[in-house]
This record gives C-alpha cells, structure tokens and sequence, in this order.
C-alpha cells in the first residue's frame, strides 16, 4: 500500500483514516474491536479520534471512544504499530473546553490515561478557539512536544484567516506550528476547504485529513428519500443533503461506479484520495462489510473522465 507523507510531522500514513467516532455510540465494544482488527490486518494504522466522543449519545459522558480504543491497544499490543490521532477543545463538561494551557494539560493527561498509551502522535486543536492567545496555546502544545506526550499539532476546524494567523504567530515567537489541518471536505461539501484554506495548505505543506468525508453517509447512497432517513441514527443529519443537487451527485456517483463495479462510497473517497491538497480522508463505519467497502476505496483509481463528471455534477 502505498502511504503519504503527513505534511512535515515525519509521519507517513495509508490513503484512509478510520473515524473512531462511532465507537462507543453506534458501535459497542466489541463490534468496535472487530472493525479494528479488520482495518489493521488489512495494512492500515491510522485512527482518528477525540476526547468528546461521543458527548452526544445518550448516557455517555464523553472518552467513549479513547476507551475502547485504548483497551483495543493493550488487548492487541500493537500500540507501536498504530498512528493515534485525538483531539481537545470541545466541551467535555462545565468548564472543560476550550484551547487554555490549563485545560490542555489536564485534557491531554485524561486522553492519555484512557488511551492506555505515554503519548499522542497527533495532538489536534479541535476548534479555534478566539478567548485565548495563540501564544498560549501553542506553548502548551510545545511543552507537551518536549515531553515526548505528543509528537505533533494540528488543527481542525479553522478557517483559511485562522490558521493562517496561528502559522504566523508560531513562526514569529518560535513555536511549534500546526502542521496538519483536519477540514470538513466532501463531494458534496467543498466551499469551505477549496480556494483560500486549500491553498494555504498546500503553500504551507500541511498534511491534510479530511472529516465528513462520506458527508454523514449522504455519499454512500443509502439515503435517496425523506423515508430512507429512519435507516440509522445518522439519518437526521442528511435532511439537508436531499435536494436537487444532491441528487445530481448521487447520480454522477451512481454512474462511475456502475463503471467500476464499485459502490457509490467507495468512489466518493477514491476523489478524495485523486484531489489535490488532501493527504488521506476519514471515514468511519459500523459494520465490516462497510469497512470492507472502505478499504476497497483505496484500490480504486478514477480516470480523468470519471472526475471530470463528479466535478461537474457538485459544482456550486
């Protein structure tokens, strides 16, 4: 398999992330063992994850999903083989957000405790975060580099001006910068990475992995009507996707992947992995057959044909 370079963090990773988001939420513990198993026999390393998954499921608390991830590791042995992705800044609970030194010292210490692991290789600020200085955070992220708790910094979900300002700020004061970016990028979604925050990451060398890569399951196909929506917890999130547009994307995916024998979601991640600017997307699944279907993704070449009508059918 052939693996890319993660921007300049010296870390190299297959052409898909497994989204662990689901872990502990739609996935139960076993089930989410078993999806890791298949991901890793099959060649692949890395997982994303974050301290707030999954806040949002009824009765969870948030760590969820570092949990299983972290017994999975012990279980296995296999830490040193894995390349971990989490992240801070979203609320946890009463006064447990936000990008302060603080908090990221405290953050940081409880993801390493349920992760079972001495140290993160991707440490990513999960929002910009306007009430505290760049400064700060950044130090922090550069005394935890020092540490050895973490071995590199990223951002997510910032704009093209805030990360700019906060590459700009590390360079100045001789602080780590974030060399990865994690946007949400899909075929349907793809306003708010291309142009100024698409450019800057490729100017800038960033590693870029993508979120909402399947835009919540719209991309898979599995929802063509208002009634389809009842298909699965996600289903809710989808509503928006269902309009003429998104049924013209439907159909280009349909269409390339009646040429390929593939399924819709695979070619939807195989223009993830063709576009320029991106390093490898994350997706997540709940089943093995889905994953299965993911991982077939990656053997997936597209031809100019094939993008040239995907382009088409999601342009704005």
């Amino acid at each position: 398999m052939n693996k890319r370079a993660l921007g300049n963090t010296g870390m190299s990773v297959s052409p898909l992330i497994f989204g662990a988001n689901v872990f502990g939420w739609t996935a139960d513990k076993t089930r989410s063992f078993e999806l890791l198993d298949r991901f890793t026999e099959a060649g692949f390393e890395t997982i994303d994850t974050a301290d707030m998954y999954s806040t949002w499921a009824p009765g969870n608390q948030g760590g969820e999903s570092e949990t299983i991830i972290g017994e999975w590791m012990k279980t296995r042995g296999n830490r040193d083989r894995i390349i971990l992705i989490t992240k801070v800044g979203l609320e946890m609970g009463p006064g447990q957000k936000g990008l302060s030194a603080a908090w990221i010292e405290r953050a940081v210490e409880n993801s390493l405790r349920r992760l079972q692991t001495d140290y993160i290789d991707l440490y990513l600020s999960h929002i910009f975060d306007g009430d505290v200085p760049l400064e700060e955070t950044l130090a922090a992220y550069e005394r935890l580099l020092n540490a050895g708790k973490i071995r590199s910094v990223g951002a997510s979900n910032h704009s093209a001006e805030q990360l700019a300002h906060a590459l700009k700020v590390a360079a100045e004061n001789g602080l780590p910068r974030y060399e990865v970016l994690q946007p949400e990028y899909n075929l349907y979604d793809r306003d708010s990475y291309e142009g100024a925050l698409r450019d800057l990451a490729i100017a800038e060398g960033l590693g870029v992995i993508t979120y909402y890569s399947l835009a919540s399951g719209f991309l898979t196909g599995k929802y063509r009507s208002t009634h389809d929506l009842q298909k699965s917890a996600r289903g809710g999130g989808v509503k928006s996707y269902l309009n003429e547009r998104g049924l013209k994307i439907l159909a280009a995916l349909d269409k390339v992947a009646a040429n390929h024998a593939a399924a819709p979601a695979e070619v939807a991640l195989a223009w993830l992995m063709a576009r320029e600017g991106v390093t490898a997307p994350i997706a997540s699944a709940t089943s093995l057959d889905q994953l299965d279907s993911l991982i077939r993704s990656t053997q997936l070449l597209l031809s100019d044909e094939d993008m040239a009508c995907l382009n088409q059918s999601s342009a704005m």
